[in-house]
């Protein structure tokens, strides 16, 4: 069984706990949310002192930890090293996830990756060692299922460069997605600064049962606050409903919270949590956490009148709650199961299903995997085989070997199904999914967290649904979309009409969790002999080098590179897939800056006017015209900017491409950040209807920056070709700190400078 990491700091923490909620609880004046007391309990400067305005203060913390996959690890550990420190002043790890592609199944893929990446993985693998990070090999897992079994721990605060940190709330963390520039911050021994967030409360009463499973959940949630109504709030769960569900459920509930936007979700410690304390090794946390267990969630006060305590409250009763399945292209768009049928027919979504796909960081759960293996045991006893084709991505070596050694493997292969390697794979646009070259109109169904297009197959006519693990095996073995596992029957090889139960699993494994080999490394005591090997002419890694401060003057004459309009995620700005393998080299990356965006003058990707050539070209080729001629430009955007992953290179990109400011309706909350921290402008428009004055010849010219200062807005003249302009006001959220961040040139510069001082 895996060793308890970090002990001594858990322990720290829970020492402290009690004596800094009550000093909390004092200074707020009233009963306390479980988020607050985190919080609270994690702040930079001690003991609370003052009570901090929900949406409105920025606040300096003290996570507890830091977590990285391997496609942001690079550029994170990149800057870290540039530091001058010797090493990491929190517990911090990395897992290698990412880069490995889903093909053919587990161990080729696996092996493939470690061809093609090897020179990644070395590196990650020695900068770790030299550091003190702890390093998981590719193979080990899911950053996130690894995090559940190993480090989560109730009342912690943990920040991750992915934004599906957030899994972690289902173990009573608040565990927050941010950008390598704030991991770097926290490694290097600075504090880490956030909004001190709003909250919204979720009771949940009833039970689940049946079809029902604790994805349906947040599809519901999702359905109700939206892509962005969550933002700059955690989401925390309570009540009856909530201490029914297991801790892996609490887990892909707080998971898919990142596609609300909320800044984390969470939930009280519990009996589910100690269970899975105990089933993964760590009585001891669990013993520690009884004694302070009223500290380790919400007080009663609040649970008995949320209204009062939250801003706002959502009730949503399990018992009746139904199936869910949500999508296409957004993760908001919730639809219940027994409605698929009309809806479907009525947008003309394809309904036959091509692939159906189970796992992810989201749903690959001992729990989920065995109540998934149920419905296609069932089928296969009653003369039905899956009419899609059905691929497992296990969470975890630790996941893996056990339900191998208690048979679901077999079950799914029987039935002619593709396991695939403990890693993302499809979830994150690592599948070399046959055909999809063709951009064929079809529909697949899946247990992940996201579905924008292109997300899993780089194909734009895929019609992505999210469902829980258990009905995306049973929408596998109908083969539709429209099928109902409630209500409905299918034909088996008697050519009889039969029921497929409903499903049935195990919380915890009853024999118990095993493995051989967890994938984890320690790293060296002393790191100082260690050497960290980047080749000059490696096309993968690229050392990094300092961002230029600012000149101290207005900036004039800039030219648009882009007008976006709609949805712009951080795949939009930065595409993952076949581009994750430059992850680690900053100029190379750059090659697929907003390549996906839409430009709002010709509805088309990747293709802007030059205003040096009056010709037109891809967004990138145009930016580095601009840089090589000295220009300065900018990019205008629309609604929740940067919605999505936390990949920070969607801001280093056009940092590095010569981009000033990026000026849009509204951000998504780490992209605003992020932006922040890498130098640049993170402006929204005062007045939404600005956007529509911006032309596709405008010249810009900053009149004010030069008193650029908190709370007060930046004014930006728009020259336009015909000889008129127009004067737009625009917001900025920059405090003082972060406003000589932009003025360092980035934060970054800001850390180097006091190391070396």
């Amino acid at each position: 069984m895996s060793q308890i990491f970090d002990l001594d700091m858990i322990k720290a923490v829970y020492d402290r706990f009690p004596a800094r909620v009550a000093a909390a609880r004092k200074v707020v004046g009233r009963p306390l949310t479980l988020s607050e007391k985190i919080l609270y309990t994690h702040l930079w400067d001690g003991e609370p002192t003052t009570a901090f305005g929900r949406g409105k203060d920025y606040v300096d913390f003290a996570p507890d930890r830091v977590t990285m996959q391997d496609a942001t690890a690079q550029m994170a550990l990149l800057q870290f090293s540039t530091t001058g420190r010797k090493k990491v002043a929190v517990p911090s790890t990395v897992h290698c996830d990412h880069l490995i592609q889903a093909r053919v199944g587990a161990k080729q893929d696996l092996q493939e990756a470690l061809n093609k990446s090897n020179e990644v993985f070395n590196f990650l693998e020695s900068i770790s060692n030299k550091y003190g990070i702890g390093f998981w090999k590719p193979g080990a897992g899911i950053i996130h299922q690894v995090m559940l079994e190993n480090y989560a721990f109730p009342g912690g605060m943990m920040i991750g460069t992915d934004s599906h940190t957030v899994n972690a709330g289902g173990l009573g963390m608040v565990a927050i997605g941010v950008g390598g520039a704030d991991a770097c911050d926290v490694m290097s021994g600075l504090p880490w600064e956030l909004k001190f967030p709003k909250l919204i409360g979720v009771k949940l009463t009833g039970k689940l049962n049946g079809w029902t499973a604790p994805k349906d959940v947040i599809l519901k949630v999702a359905g109700i606050l939206t892509v962005k109504g969550g933002t700059g709030a955690i989401v925390e769960y309570f009540g009856p409903g909530a201490e029914s569900m297991s801790c892996t459920g609490k887990g892909t509930i707080a998971n898919m919270g990142a596609e609300i936007g909320a800044t984390t979700s969470t939930f009280g410690y519990d009996d589910s949590m100690r269970r899975y304390l105990k089933a993964t090794g760590r009585a001891e946390v669990a013993a520690m956490a009884d004694k302070i267990a009223a500290d380790l969630t919400g007080d009663p006060e609040v649970y008995a009148d949320p209204s009062k305590y939250f801003d706002q409250v959502i009730e949503i009763d399990l018992s009746t709650l139904s199936p869910h399945l949500n999508g296409p292209f957004t993760p908001d768009l919730a639809t219940p199961v027994s409605e698929m049928k009309e809806k479907a027919a009525k947008n003309d979504w394809p309904t036959e299903i091509e692939w159906a796909l189970i796992g992810s960081c989201t749903n690959s759960s001992y729990e989920d995997i065995s109540r998934a293996a149920s419905i296609v045991a069932d089928a296969v006893s009653k003369g039905l085989k899956p009419k899609s084709q059905l691929g497992i991505n296990p969470g975890s070596e630790q996941v893996r070997y056990t339900i191998e050694r208690d048979g679901f493997i077999e079950t799914f292969e029987k039935s002619g199904a593709t396991i695939f390697t403990n890693a993302c794979g499809p979830c994150i646009g690592q599948w070399a999914r046959e055909g999809a070259d063709k951009q064929e109109k079809n529909s697949i169904v899946h247990s992940f967290n996201r579905n924008f297009a292109k997300r899993a197959d780089g194909n734009p006519n895929t019609h992505a649904f999210v469902a829980s693990p258990e009905m995306v095996a049973a929408i596998a073995i109908s083969g539709k979309l429209t099928f109902d596992p409630v209500h409905d029957t299918l034909t088996n090889d008697k050519g009889e009409q039969v029921k497929l139960a409903e499903p049935t699993g195990w919380e915890l494994p009853p024999k118990g969790f095993a493995v051989e080999d967890n994938g984890y490394q320690a790293p060296a005591e002393d790191g100082s002999k260690v050497e960290v090997v980047v080749k000059p002419d490696s096309q993968r890694l690229q050392l990094l080098e300092a961002f230029p401060a600012w000149n101290g003057k207005n900036i004039s004459d800039a030219v648009l590179l882009i007008k976006a309009k709609g949805k712009c995620t951080t795949d939009h700005i930065s595409m993952a897939g076949s581009w994750l393998r430059y992850r680690g080299h900053l100029d190379n990356i750059s090659n697929n800056t907003l390549i996906g965006a839409i430009n709002a003058f010709n509805g088309e990707a990747d293709k802007v006017k030059n205003q040096l050539t009056g010709e037109y070209g891809a967004v990138p080729a145009t930016q580095r015209a601009y840089k090589a001629a000295g220009v300065t430009s900018i990019v205008v955007g629309d609604q929740n900017y940067g919605e999505g992953s936390s990949r920070e290179h969607a801001a280093m990109q056009p940092r590095h491409l010569g981009v000033a400011a990026v000026l849009v309706k509204s951000f998504a909350r780490i992209h605003e950040t992020n932006l922040k921290k890498q130098g640049m402008l993170a402006l929204t428009f005062s007045n939404e209807a600005d956007y529509d004055k911006i032309q596709e010849d405008d010249r810009i010219d900053f009149t004010d920056l030069t008193s650029f200062a908190p709370g007060k807005p930046l004014t930006l003249v728009f020259k336009h070709k015909d000889g008129s302009s127009d004067t737009i006001l625009c917001n900025h959220t920059y405090n003082a700190q972060q406003i000589e961040w932009f003025k360092a040139g980035s934060a970054l510069n800001i850390i180097r400078a006091e190391q070396r001082a």
